[in-house]
């Protein structure tokens, strides 16, 4: 029996890319586009909150999953950079 991943029964999933070329990317371009998709889902929320108190069709679980998130990516970007942070303190408190 072959066992098949849930992504294709669950409509919202992120599928795997099948026969993607690595390519190189370094962690200056990796950490620059998560702070773009993290700005992107602060103003998709902000947006919804408007769409949904002008009553535009937007119902109010969509705004609150719109909301965490926002939150759940903040609050990630800034662990992100707090570990950052820490290790530029660990680097330069190496003995050269």
């Amino acid at each position: 029996m072959k066992i098949e991943g849930l992504g294709e029964f669950l409509p919202g999933a992120v599928q795997p890319q099948k026969n993607k070329p690595l390519e190189n990317e370094n962690f200056g371009n990796t950490l620059t586009n998560f702070i773009k998709d993290v700005n992107q889902s602060q103003v998709d929320s902000a947006e919804m909150v408007k769409d949904f108190v002008s009553g535009n069709g937007i119902e109010l679980h969509e705004v609150m999953i719109a909301g965490e998130k926002a939150k759940t990516n903040l609050d990630m970007l800034m662990e992100i950079r707090n570990k950052a942070v820490d290790m530029f303190k660990e680097l330069t408190r190496m003995p050269i």
